[in-house]
């Protein structure tokens, strides 16, 4: 698996997770451009997932089993997006904070795929 764009979701997650938590912190819901932030987000986890898709097409295996593989990459697919409903159905600050806390779980499964992958060496 590209150990770049691992890098990248888990950069675009925390960096969404630091602007929704500082929303909340200003007792701030979740505005128009924070879902923009998790589209972004969202299309960097589809990308992983095409990407992981392709790899074990092509033959590669992980390291730590492909089933739990392909489990943690669609959970790492929809984190964010069962972060941001959720956001939807909370509109006052807690949204945010439920925003925020989806981006640090997305960075934290980004974690656990490198290490099922084999940590950049499968």
């Amino acid at each position: 698996m590209i150990g770049a764009l691992t890098v990248a979701v888990s950069v675009a997650a925390l960096l969404l997770a630091a602007w929704c938590g500082l929303a909340a912190a200003r007792n701030g819901s979740t505005k128009d451009w924070h879902f923009i932030g998790m589209a972004v987000v969202s299309v960097l986890a589809l990308a992983q997932l095409v990407v992981g898709v392709v790899e074990l097409a092509g033959g590669h295996k992980p390291a730590g089993g492909t089933v739990i593989f392909v489990a943690y990459l669609a959970g790492a697919l929809l984190a964010i997006p069962a972060a941001g409903f959720m956001s939807l159905v909370e509109r006052t600050r807690w949204g945010s904070a439920t925003v925020a806390a989806g981006g640090v779980i997305l960075a934290v499964l980004e974690v656990r795929l490198f290490d099922i992958w084999g940590g950049g060496h499968g």
